[in-house]
């Protein structure tokens, strides 16, 4: 009996730390080396700048698939449709500029997500656009914040603790059913 609560138990914790573990499994890039110049209002052009290192190590000029989506159609070069996609080189120190024409009529967040086509490291940036009745000087910066960050390690605990309590509930049953039929 115990040697099935103990499997009950391990399964659990295992299932706790291995699903991180495959969500990681990807390199990302940093928050700290994206970058976005220009302001981000309908019609703008603005360059999403990943920092040196980003993608690749220096020196391999490495090429990625970068993808812009969000309400309208973006423009990244000459293409233009609703999820637009293009593929630029890094320069020597893993560093690459992207220009992002948002629509005349753009409204929401628009995302832009780079993929190192050797590395697999994806970097992304989210460019929010004001809506025209927000008034003149108002910038990202005035904005409210919204909602409540909580911390991933809080939130796996919780999932944890709940997947743990019901294998608990589980194996309570079991025995006390076993132990009826007894």
């Amino acid at each position: 009996m115990a040697k099935k609560t103990f499997a009950v138990i391990a399964l659990a914790v295992l299932a706790i730390f291995a699903v991180p573990a495959a969500a990681n499994a990807v390199g990302y890039v940093p928050e700290d080396k994206v970058a976005v110049n220009g302001s981000a209002t309908a019609g703008a052009a603005l360059d999403v700048i990943f920092a040196d290192g980003s993608f690749g190590g220096p020196g391999t000029g490495e090429r990625v698939s970068f993808a812009v989506s969000g309400r309208g159609s973006a423009t990244l070069s000459n293409f233009k449709a609703a999820t637009v996609t293009t593929v630029k080189s890094t320069d020597a120190q893993g560093a690459v500029t992207l220009t992002v024409t948002l629509p005349t009529d753009a409204t929401g967040s628009y995302t832009v997500t780079g993929t190192g086509l050797t590395s697999g490291t994806v970097g992304a940036a989210t460019l929010t656009v004001a809506s025209a009745d927000a008034g003149a000087g108002t910038t990202g910066d005035n904005l409210a914040a919204t909602g409540f960050d909580v911390p991933f390690l809080l939130i796996w605990s919780a999932a944890g603790a709940l997947l743990l309590g019901t294998a608990l509930v589980i194996v309570l049953n079991i025995v006390r059913r076993q132990r009826a039929n007894a």
